[in-house]
């Protein structure tokens, strides 16, 4: 196969044309599935006027989802390292159309706990460890461009689905959105999950591994899991990325819920949650084109340094105002993280071990996404407010932002140290 077609090519970079075209597209579509974990917070009002919920018990949901999330992640590294992402992705589209399509039929709330966990594991499969090992792969020149492209998948899945599941739970119920989204899901993801991706280039495909935004240098020792795990850099990266999670789920479930406590129609509190994530496609392949062209430590500080300001400006909220700088701020940032986390990954300790790497730094996401959501729905359980869970947030975002400063370059200290 050959690609990009027409016209693409006179600009489209050199590593990313051919198959590697093919590859990033196919990883593209399969991250798509990531969106559908976005639908949960537009249909909560139908849940929960339906079973008569209280947020907090809807939010918990995340904790069983997010831990198993978790505990998979670690798992999925080495067994993308060790037989390829290609089979983990097929099995992983195809099992995520069953679980979200049983939604439709729950009755209870162990049902949905119950299907919101499966969908965990295969959303797992799906998502930056498997994707990104091949991308990493695949690419070199054009790694930041490459991932941010791929990334998109879950911004742009994510806008379309939330867009959808809004419109069928209107004009049909809620639990024919469940239904129609999730057959539908499998009849695009899985084909291009089996024939377009391929974990390895051909030795006539392969460039040399130079990466613009890495400093210039000897090439650095390549540290594995166990290594990594010695250093600080390891434990920044772990600590930044649950204070991510804590707040990007938290808001995830919240937000159209706190808007519409406001007043605003949930037709149009819904756009804006939607728009935040479309946000999400421009970022992507925006700050992996800058990250090609700046060292990655400066890229990761300057996404947690938005991060940090999209906290501030949720204090000011719901004034009209600020909503739209908030929805800019928070939609480019929390975009931009899946970006430049695996390359500051690789700019630290190298890209053979990525995918274990990055699966044991994902360990984060259990207790930051699973209690931020928590904490935010017993705040305004009991306070009738999301003010103080809202304060929290924006502290532990500063904290994680000045951490950043603190990275380095493990493998060229392993060197140095022998």
């Amino acid at each position: 196969m050959q690609g990009p077609p027409g016209r693409l090519g006179g600009f489209w970079p050199e590593d990313l044309r051919g198959r590697a075209f093919w590859v990033v597209l196919g990883c593209l579509v399969c991250q798509m599935g990531l969106g559908y974990g976005y639908v949960f917070g537009p249909l909560a009002k139908d849940l929960l006027d339906e079973f008569g919920w209280t947020r907090a018990e809807y939010s918990a949901a995340r904790i069983p989802q997010l831990a198993v999330m978790a505990a998979a992640s670690p798992l999925l590294g080495i067994l993308t390292v060790r037989f390829g992402a290609r089979p983990i992705l097929i099995a992983s589209t195809a099992l995520l159309g069953v679980a979200f399509a049983g939604v439709s039929g729950i009755t209870s709330l162990w049902q949905l706990y119950a299907l919101i966990m499966l969908q965990g594991l295969v959303v797992t499969g799906l998502g930056d460890i498997s994707v990104g090992q091949v991308v990493a792969r695949w690419a070199t020149r054009s790694r930041g461009l490459a991932l941010g492209i791929v990334y998109t998948g879950s911004n742009l899945g994510g806008s379309l689905l939330t867009r959808l599941a809004a419109w069928l739970a209107d004009h049909e119920s809620w639990r024919a959105a469940f239904a129609i989204l999730g057959i539908g899901g499998v009849a695009v993801m899985l084909p291009c999950a089996a024939w377009l991706v391929s974990d390895r280039p051909p030795r006539a495909e392969a460039h040399p591994a130079v990466v613009p935004g890495e400093l210039p240098g000897p090439v650095d020792h390549e540290l594995d899991l166990r290594a990594a795990l010695r250093t600080r850099s390891f434990w920044i990266l772990t600590g930044s990325l649950f204070a991510f999670f804590f707040y990007f789920v938290g808001m995830l479930e919240h937000l159209v819920l706190f808007l519409t406590d406001e007043g605003m129609p949930r037709d149009e509190a819904t756009a804006y949650f939607s728009n935040a994530i479309l946000l999400g496609i421009a970022s992507k392949v925006g700050f992996g084109w800058v990250a090609d062209r700046i060292p990655h430590r400066a890229a990761m500080l300057l996404d947690y340094g938005l991060l940090t300001l999209s906290s501030l400006l949720l204090l000011a909220l719901p004034d009209r105002a600020f909503v739209i700088p908030f929805i800019l701020t928070y939609g480019i940032a929390t975009a931009a993280r899946d970006v430049v986390t695996p390359l500051m990954i690789v700019e630290c300790f190298g890209v053979r071990h990525l995918a274990a790497i990055y699966g044991a730094i994902m360990l984060a996401l259990f207790p930051g996404g699973g209690f931020g959501p928590l904490f935010a729905a017993t705040v305004h359980d009991r306070t009738g407010s999301y003010d103080a869970a809202f304060a929290v947030f924006a502290g532990m975002n500063l904290v994680a932002f000045t951490s950043l400063f603190l990275l380095r370059r493990e493998g060229a200290r392993a060197l140095e140290l022998r």
